[in-house]
């Protein structure tokens, strides 16, 4: 029989700890492909902050850094600047990086730091019990949100993606998903780019990975991954939003 897949050495043979439906796997499963793909694992360093995120350190084999909520971008652009022969990644939720966080991000994208950051948007606070997060869908129901997203008293869903790529020093910004067989294969390519734009000094480079929470949504796993595909894409659409080919910076 032809193997056709074997677990990456990177990632951890270890018990999955998500919620049933959550993507989180995946995307760890893709990024620990990546890594080893590339030769990179014994000198990447990742951070994971306060959420769902910060559980990324039990299942891929690099060096971590677990830091406050919202601080990862902060914490890895000091890890990258101290060491810069690394590879430097975050790994944040929307709750951490579009909230909390939103300060850090912006402006270490706006400086062109070389590190890469990897952002799981569930349209929802997850590790805290469901409540509105910044990239809450208008009329999404959540547990702050009764009634669903009012614009006229919670505003309007926040597109960090598309803010970030108008920031001279992004580099590389990608928005996936990983309901399909065919986004996957898109999605792994995308953190391929991303890691690479880091090594080869271009600046920037955040990949935002669309998932669903069935637990906070209140929906089963199939119900989950078709109310993402029918409602957080059209609002969130899928592809490359900023590739910056010429070298700005010099490599590392």
């Amino acid at each position: 029989m032809k193997v056709v897949f074997e677990r990456p050495k990177t990632l951890l043979e270890k018990p999955f700890t998500y919620c049933p439906g959550c993507h989180h796997g995946l995307a760890q499963r893709l990024i620990a492909e990546v890594i080893e793909e590339l030769g990179i694992a014994d000198r990447t360093i990742g951070v994971g902050p306060i959420g769902c995120s910060v559980y990324i350190y039990e299942f891929i084999d690099v060096d971590f850094v677990v830091g406050a909520h919202g601080r990862a971008p902060a914490i890895a652009t000091g890890i990258k600047r101290s060491l810069p022969d690394r590879i430097v990644f975050s790994y944040q939720g929307d709750g951490d990086i579009a909230a909390i966080g939103t300060a850090e991000i912006i402006h270490v994208a706006n400086r062109g730091e070389l590190i890469t950051s990897f952002f799981v948007n569930n349209a929802v606070f997850g590790m805290t019990g469901g409540q509105m997060a910044p990239t809450t869908l208008l009329g999404q129901k959540t547990k702050t949100t009764p009634l669903g997203r009012d614009p006229q008293v919670h505003g309007f869903p926040f597109r960090l993606g598309e803010c970030l790529s108008v920031l001279e020093g992004s580099a590389y910004i990608a928005r996936v998903a990983l309901t399909r067989p065919q986004f996957i294969r898109q999605a792994k390519e995308c953190i391929r780019k991303a890691f690479l734009t880091q090594m080869e000094g271009r600046g920037f480079s955040l990949v935002e990975i669309l998932s669903p929470c069935p637990t906070n949504w209140g929906m089963s796993p199939k119900e989950a991954v078709d109310w993402l595909e029918e409602k957080m894409i059209p609002y969130f659409p899928l592809g490359e939003l900023k590739v910056k080919e010429c070298n700005s910076r010099e490599a590392p």
